[in-house]
């Protein structure tokens, strides 16, 4: 039974690394982006902060894997359509290097690993952005107005004095949000990306040897989010320390 265990992890051990790298990649645009939409929620422009509200509740009210299937199958192909029409847009104004590269592009260039990332970025943005905006007014207000009155503009009080202590309070839910996108990176097997639980799918059905097979997947995602999980309470706790000091 052991030698079960190992071959089925040996089978699996390719999903992993593409688990690690969605997992790794999405949440990084999910960061960036959400600090983005995050700054652009409390910017003075009542377009941004409409735009930017509508765009959090209308990703945060669609379940995860609704978004997947809507971003695979309908968003990528739109996307590709407006890169082409700008293009044909290059095309006529004498840009014929990108024009014809932006033309040529074909809805079949971009792989299902690469449109499933985009949804887990889209996805998780929106809650993200949630977690830098509370992170910000949670900053007392009298440190940007002294930054301020000591000649800092806008943008260089919110990058040397309000960003940096906001950041350090909200890694703690960024980083449960990073275990959450690791369990949900799952869901990208439904498009045939070959994550941990699509090979461990395949194998099951292949072998009918499910239940060793799931408890393999199971016990990696675990290991996985414990490992995650350790690392982020050091990491807290050295932070803290470094604060009391």
């Amino acid at each position: 039974r052991d030698r079960v265990y190992t071959v089925i992890f040996l089978a699996l051990l390719k999903g992993v690394r593409v688990t690690v790298y969605v997992t790794i990649v999405a949440y990084i645009g999910a960061v960036f982006f959400g600090l983005l939409v995050g700054m652009a929620r409390l910017s003075k422009s009542r377009v941004l902060q409409e735009a930017t509200s509508f765009y959090v509740e209308i990703v945060r009210g669609v379940p995860m894997l609704v978004l997947l299937y809507y971003i695979v199958f309908v968003g990528a192909p739109a996307l590709v359509g407006v890169i082409n029409w700008l293009g044909d847009a290059m095309l006529s104004i004498g840009l014929s290097g990108l024009g014809t590269a932006w033309t040529e592009l074909s809805v079949r260039e971009l792989s299902f690993s690469t449109r499933a990332i985009l949804a887990l970025i889209i996805g998780y943005s929106a809650f993200i952005s949630e977690i830098f905006r509370a992170g910000i007014q949670s900053i007392d207000r009298g440190q940007g107005e002294a930054a301020m009155s000591l000649g800092m503009n806008r943008s260089q009080t919110m990058r040397h004095v309000i960003l940096p202590q906001a950041i350090r309070r909200v890694l703690p839910p960024l980083g449960n949000d990073f275990i959450a996108m690791l369990k949900d990176s799952a869901l990208v097997s439904v498009v045939g990306v070959p994550d941990i639980t699509r090979l461990g799918n395949t194998y099951a059905a292949s072998t009918f040897r499910f239940l060793e097979t799931y408890n393999v997947v199971a016990f990696l995602y675990l290991s996985m989010t414990i490992a995650l999980a350790v690392g982020l309470r050091y990491a807290e706790r050295r932070m803290s320390s470094n604060e009391k000091k």
